[in-house]
């Protein structure tokens, strides 16, 4: 990398920093129980809107993984969602009524609380239809992995995102408050994955799995991107600049291994698609406050009058992640 893109990358990386700083303003605390929060305790921080049926199960998951508390910003819930999350010990949160575009789409906010609360801790950063897995989940906790990780002084992680959904209409299967979502949406895409390197940011753009299948199969480049990075050693001089898709510096977005090998990784198991999606489809294609004016959400949106079946032949039910990492979807790398 040259002088001058480096010089550009750190102005960048400077101009993100002044973005979540001047947007913390935009955030009013409503229970901060961060004194709480130990030097070695994993932080998950996330931005909610209207999830109250969702959060009973994500609590509960990333609980039992190993997060030892979360940080929130509701941007407005006009459900019980800040009800159901106020008075538990473990979780602090912040409001706001301002735009999630004009935010970066969360992303300001998410930056100035970690750059707060997270330094010098493991943050993961997902959305609460997100569940991330790794290699040996079912019997080793998520401080096993970070710690394997601070051992191999290695700063990130990354994750696929690998999108589940249902056998049959997406409509048909009623989703219930506390529900694991993948009693529903147990489905996914084995293959149908394109990789591409970004130069400039050394991060994997990856597309493909149901969505660039079924809803954009005349335009599959414009499919959402799928790579992430949802797991930082954090420090106040790290930023996000595109969700949890590429950070600044730039080193921590080379997840991958460089010399033709593996390196571990992990997935996030995306639960989007069950019968609830029609009702923040319609949401947020009216709010417009995603990316590209929500282009995406309008698709979906057209898409959904048909209640589309997004099973195929070719379709494999999930049962471990054994099953995804023989199918190279993860790796368990040097990780024994």
């Amino acid at each position: 990398m040259g002088a001058w893109q480096s010089y550009r990358l750190r102005v960048s990386r400077k101009t993100w920093q002044a973005r979540a700083t001047v947007k913390r303003r935009e955030l009013s605390e409503i229970s901060n129980r961060t004194n709480v929060i130990k030097p070695t305790d994993i932080l998950l921080f996330s931005t909610i809107r209207n999830e109250e049926i969702r959060l009973p199960f994500f609590l509960k998951y990333y609980r039992n993984l190993g997060v030892n508390h979360f940080i929130l910003v509701d941007n407005h819930s006009s459900d019980g969602s800040l009800a159901l999350l106020k008075g538990q010990p473990d979780i602090s949160i912040w409001q706001t009524g301002h735009s999630y575009k004009t935010s970066h789409f969360g992303v300001d906010w998410l930056n100035c609380l970690q750059s707060r609360y997270g330094h010098g801790h493991w943050t993961l950063v997902v959305d609460p239809d997100e569940f991330f897995i790794y290699p040996f989940c079912d019997n080793r906790p998520l401080r096993a992995l970070t710690d394997w990780l601070d051992a191999n002084e290695t700063r990130s992680f990354g994750a696929m995102l690998l999108d589940m959904y249902p056998k049959g209409p997406i409509l048909d299967q009623t989703y219930r408050s506390g529900q694991d979502p993948l009693e529903i949406a147990s489905w996914f895409d084995p293959g149908n994955y394109t990789f591409e390197p970004n130069d400039r940011f050394r991060n994997l753009w990856i597309q493909g799995g149901p969505r660039a299948r079924v809803f954009f199969a005349k335009t599959p480049r414009r499919a959402p991107a799928l790579n992430k990075i949802p797991l930082v050693k954090w420090q106040r001089g790290y930023t996000y600049i595109s969700s949890t898709h590429m950070l600044l510096p730039r080193g921590l977005n080379v997840v991958y291994d460089t010399n033709g090998g593996e390196r571990l990784s992990g997935l996030l198991l995306h639960t989007k698609f069950l019968n609830t999606f029609h009702i923040k489809v319609q949401e947020e294609a009216t709010r417009q406050t995603h990316y590209a004016k929500s282009l995406e959400y309008k698709t979906y949106a057209h898409a959904l009058r048909h209640n589309p079946d997004l099973w195929c032949e070719w379709s494999e039910k999930f049962t471990s992640w054994q099953q995804l990492e023989t199918l190279g979807l993860m790796s368990k790398g040097r990780w024994l």
